[in-house]
């Protein structure tokens, strides 16, 4: 009898653990890339076939419908925001150009107040702009 019980166990288990294999037809398959084809969204079609794979409909779509619905982004633009498009690329092109030669220019003005400073042997950035103190600069003693 407990050879029994175990047969009937093992039955069960091996019953519960199949795994459900489901085909679709071509027909079927077809019907789904159309309706891809005019706009409705692949949740929206998985969960009203109760379709289960995520990239089911996805491969359908690869290999019953057109290609180019699959994760591409179309832009629609008129001429003048094409043109638009290639100014304002024209103008940072031009503007990177310049704000590379204001940093070559102050890279340059810096190396030259460098060597500036250290053949005068002074600091020209802590004393630029200020006058040094004369004898003939002092105020006279009875003057305001």
């Amino acid at each position: 009898m407990s050879g029994q019980i175990f047969h009937k166990n093992l039955t069960q288990t091996m019953t519960t653990r199949s795994k459900v294999l489901i085909r679709y037809s071509i027909s079927f398959k077809q019907k789904v890339v159309r309706e891809v084809e005019k706009g409705a969204s692949f949740v929206e079609i998985r969960r009203r076939y109760d379709i289960k794979g995520g990239g089911t409909i996805q491969k359908w779509v690869k290999q019953f419908g057109k290609n180019h619905l699959l994760n591409q982004i179309v832009r629609i633009e008129m001429k003048g925001e094409k043109d638009r498009v290639k100014e304002l690329e024209e103008e940072v092109k031009r503007l990177k150009i310049a704000l590379a030669d204001a940093t070559m220019a102050k890279d340059l003005l810096g190396t030259l107040v460098e060597v500036a400073n250290r053949h005068y042997k002074t600091d020209l950035k802590k004393n630029f702009g200020h006058k040094p103190f004369r004898k003939t600069d002092k105020p006279k003693k009875g003057t305001p």
